[in-house]
């Protein structure tokens, strides 16, 4: 069976943990290929390798974060998993912390995770490295002796691996992977090195000459975790198989290889200066059990493995420079990933015009970004539109709902599928300026996790702008929770925002409120709000005032205090009239309030207040009926991914 009839069997759906690396990338991008149900996810925003993929095929995440993986998992509810992530295979990344959190310790809370779910298949990305000193060829059997702290992390992973396995049954195999090149592998490793020396007809400096690597191409790596996966069975459960091609290359070797195939004048040199402080001078698989028990193989040799890894560089240099785009470097992460979440409700003609700032902000920031228009059941061609830009550029999705649900719900429903560090909200109408993003992110770079646009102005009548001051003001007085004046749903909100916005339910949701609710810090940035480029507003009088009862009942009980309040001064007052009028009577008859007007303002009065009162109560009460009624928050009808409108299943899946 071909990788492709392997990858459509798998239980589905699936999930590629660590996809913006090396393999995560090519395993992502097979699997897309042949299949739609499959997410990968990314965490450093470095996502070079993955500049085509389809946003709703991405996800973002962060293993250290519990919050962050049980997101994902909610949101994907994986049945197969192919776990690509680790940290410290570079020389540089020299926090053992950091180190073992990552590869160890996040590892094992996610498998916690998992034994409550079902899964069909985790295929688990170990390395050699665990044998550390052992290296010349061990079967998986042989002892691990570790020398480093990646090889270290990475031999625990793998006992825990045995011991989820093994004893609590899950479905999970580890793969001990050797030298792997290809496409997309980081550009300061050897064989791109070697690629990128021979296109101008040169070699690079090798290390010792004697020194043996056992090199395996990443397609035939691909295929390792395919068919571990398809092949998932009690009886291999919790074991450990060696990825490699089985063959000690040497590097004079290598190098005498890449002279014959690349036509080299060149003479290789060797260098005697000492390589990482792990290495170790034999390092080869033995790759028997793999071939026995799970029936894989390599199948790319090493000059074959080679020209595809040339051809394949020769056509990124076309595009951009060689170390500039792909090559790793060390220091802290920073934020450099942001989804644009669009709500839309006749917007047709400012969508492309939204579309295009958009792109020219973030192409200015030099930042990886998507753009999610969510189209809240339109009536104009908002849905076409949308497709016809999303088939021109693959950073854009469409989320169409079955029915106008509002912008709140629009909102909410494009940041489940939001896959980047940041969402950033924005009306349709283009009333929010897209250029505005680069001082949110300005902001958000200097440690903000909420950035919201505060408006200091109104291109509107001044009754009317008045009114909105004036609101924002008295809701700013009666909410519980402090909240910024003047300020919309226009804002940037860090990943663990957005996670603890998600996690508030209520269906008659008020986001600016919950932005206010959820905390953390929060700075604004002052602009002045256009009015509409094109057509008219869909707000009313009516529709305002609905959007201030919104806000108000959801995040004030001063209404409440203000009728009790109301109730106990109107019960003392009544009581003190009752005695004046009773002293009154008996004292000076003469003076006793006479006719029906005196009863009438006091049976209006109270009768009024009364009515009042119930309908403050009644406004409650209906938010409450609204809540326990859990109705969901909002339908999708589809996914518009590349040109392709992808119905969904009951459950959400495309």
């Amino acid at each position: 069976m071909n990788i492709e009839k392997l990858i459509a069997s798998l239980d589905g759906p699936i999930l590629v943990i660590g996809a913006s690396g090396f393999i995560g990338a090519n395993l992502l991008r097979c699997c897309v290929e042949v299949r739609q149900d499959v997410v990968g996810t990314t965490f450093s925003g470095d996502c070079w390798r993955l500049t085509d993929i389809p946003a709703a095929n991405l996800a973002y995440l962060n293993l250290n974060d519990p919050q962050s993986v049980a997101t994902v998992l909610d949101r994907v509810k994986p049945r197969t998993i192919f776990d690509c992530s680790s940290f410290g295979a570079y020389s540089f990344e020299d926090e053992p912390e950091r180190i073992h959190t990552t590869n160890y310790l996040s590892f094992i809370r996610l498998l916690e995770m998992l034994r409550s779910r079902k899964i069909s298949a985790y295929v688990h990305a170990g390395s050699s490295s665990e044998y550390g000193l052992n290296a010349s060829g061990p079967s998986e059997e042989a002892p691990l002796l570790p020398n480093s702290h990646y090889a270290v992390s990475k031999a625990a992973a793998s006992q825990a691996i045995a011991f989820y396995g093994k004893i609590h049954g899950l479905p999970i195999v580890n793969l001990r992977l050797y030298s792997v090149y290809g496409p997309y592998e980081d550009s300061s490793r050897l064989v791109p090195t070697l690629c990128e020396h021979a296109m101008r007809g040169s070699l690079p400096v090798f290390a010792h000459a004697d020194v043996s690597r056992d090199f395996v191409y990443v397609d035939d790596v691909v295929a390792a975790f395919v068919e571990t996966a398809a092949r998932m069975a009690p009886d291999i459960m919790g074991e450990s198989f060696n990825i490699g091609s089985g063959q000690a290359v040497r590097l004079d070797a290598l190098a005498a290889v890449a002279k014959e195939l690349f036509s080299l004048d060149a003479e290789p040199q060797f260098s005697a200066a000492a390589g990482r402080a792990w290495d170790v001078s034999n390092w080869y698989a033995n790759i028997g059990k793999a071939a026995r028990v799970i029936g894989w193989r390599p199948r790319i040799s090493l000059s074959d493995g080679l020209l595809k890894t040339h051809q394949w560089w020769g056509g990124q240099l076309t595009r951009s420079s060689f170390g500039e785009l792909t090559k790793k470097v060390s220091g802290p992460r920073t934020r450099s990933s942001v989804s644009a979440v669009i709500a839309c409700y006749r917007d047709e003609q400012a969508i492309p015009i939204m579309h295009q700032r958009l792109k020219a902000v973030f192409e200015r920031l030099h930042i990886d970004y998507e753009i999610i228009f969510v189209n809240d059941c339109s009536p104009d061609g908002s849905a076409e539109v949308i497709r016809e830009i999303s088939a021109r550029d693959p950073r854009v999705i469409g989320i169409t709902h079955s029915r106008n649900f509002g912008s709140q719900a629009a909102f909410r429903s494009g940041m489940e599928y939001a896959s980047k560090e940041a969402c950033v909200l924005l009306d349709g109408d283009l009333q929010d300026p897209p250029e505005l993003i680069e001082a949110f992110v300005e902001q958000w770079r200097a440690g903000a996790e909420v950035v919201y646009g505060r408006r200091i102005k109104r291109d509107m009548p001044v009754l009317l702008e008045a009114c909105y001051k004036t609101f924002y003001r008295v809701f700013a007085a009666m909410s519980e929770v402090p909240v910024p004046k003047d300020a919309g749903d226009f804002s940037l909100l860090d990943r663990t925002v957005v996670f603890w916005l998600l996690q508030c339910t209520e269906r008659d949701a008020f986001l600016r409120g919950l932005r206010a609710f959820v905390g953390f810090r929060q700075v604004g940035v002052d602009y002045q709000r256009p009015d509409r480029m094109f057509g008219k507003s869909t707000n009313n009088w009516i529709k305002n005032i609905g959007w201030a009862k919104k806000g108000i009942f959801s995040f004030s009980r001063m209404p409440l205090h203000l009728l009790t309040a109301l109730g106990g001064v109107a019960c003392g007052l009544t009581v003190l009239l009752a005695c004046a009028s009773i002293a009154i009577r008996l004292l000076h008859p003469e003076m006793a309030p006479r006719g029906i007007t005196f009863v009438s303002l006091l049976v209006m009065f109270f009768g009024s207040a009364t009515i009042f009162g119930i309908g403050l109560l009644g406004e409650y009460v209906g938010k409450i009926f609204e809540e326990t009624k859990a109705r969901p928050a909002f339908i999708r009808r589809n996914l518009i991914i590349q040109g392709e409108v992808r119905m969904l299943s009951p459950r959400g899946d495309a």
